[in-house]
């Protein structure tokens, strides 16, 4: 996350924070969150509507900043590095920490261009050749599956593109950056049943390379996709546990009332 280079991990841990503490305002968003976000495995945020998740997932970029009127407290390490240290660049650790929102953002450009977004804001003009960059464009597109449906298309408008082509663009533009962590927030939830069905079977093949994070309030999709889930209920984590204990072995009676649908 310096500018130089992303240190090597020391720990198991993509992420930890300690005691985080979040308000917009005088509103307390999150309480005495302490949580270890294990490397290379896929973890889901869930709990009902306003319980943090989204606030929290947004925490690990420093996203919430945009938002103004937000202070932290506590501590957030990101791949050994507290990402509150004065020599922490924004630009390097949402680089290294990659983010894909609800509604898929295509830029109103090429499908070629917007693969391509990323890594010329952080590369010098002209350092990159066009074989480069068309390299950059096929290893992306094919490691989201899309290649083959727009290898001929690479000059369409990336709006044109179906909703769930979208989407998984919107993760191919990351991958030229070599983000050690994807979070995706409700990557799924202005998508179809087949949309949703080809972006679970991309995080599938995702966990094998990244660390991925992904809010969701579709408990069959969070049993289906993650290795760990963690249930978030008023701003505090109330249990973190593999999916399947979670589903089928919750110690928390909250999670269980959650899990079963009693509320949320």
């Amino acid at each position: 996350m310096e500018t130089a280079t992303v240190p090597e991990m020391k720990s198991a841990y993509s992420m930890r924070t300690v005691d985080l503490n979040l308000y917009y305002g005088d509103f307390q968003a999150l309480r005495n969150v302490t949580i270890n976000v294990r490397q290379g495995l896929l973890t889901g945020l869930i709990g009902p509507s306003g319980c943090g998740k989204t606030t929290l997932l947004r925490c690990f970029n420093r996203i919430n900043e945009r938002y103004g009127n937000v202070t932290t407290t506590g501590e957030i390490t990101v791949l050994d590095k507290n990402i509150y240290d004065a020599d922490v660049s924004l630009s390097e650790l949402r680089k290294c920490v990659g983010m894909v929102f609800q509604r898929p953002n295509p830029l109103p450009i090429s499908i070629y261009n917007n693969v391509l977004f990323g890594v010329r804001a952080h590369t010098r003009r002209g350092s990159l050749s066009r074989r480069e960059k068309d390299g950059l464009v096929e290893s992306a597109l094919r490691e989201v599956a899309l290649w083959d449906a727009v290898k001929d298309q690479l000059q369409k408008k990336a709006t044109l593109l179906t909703l769930e082509q979208q989407q998984k663009l919107c993760i191919a533009r990351l991958l030229p950056l070599k983000p050690r962590v994807i979070l995706m927030d409700e990557p799924c939830s202005a998508l179809d049943a087949e949309g949703t069905e080809q972006i679970e079977s991309l995080l599938n093949s995702l966990r094998e390379k990244y660390t991925v994070v992904i809010v969701t309030h579709n408990m069959a999709q969070a049993r289906r996709t993650t290795d760990e889930c963690i249930f978030m209920l008023l701003g505090e984590i109330i249990e973190h546990n593999k999916t399947t204990d979670i589903f089928f072995n919750p110690q928390q009676p909250q999670t269980e009332d959650y899990i079963q649908g009693r509320y949320g």
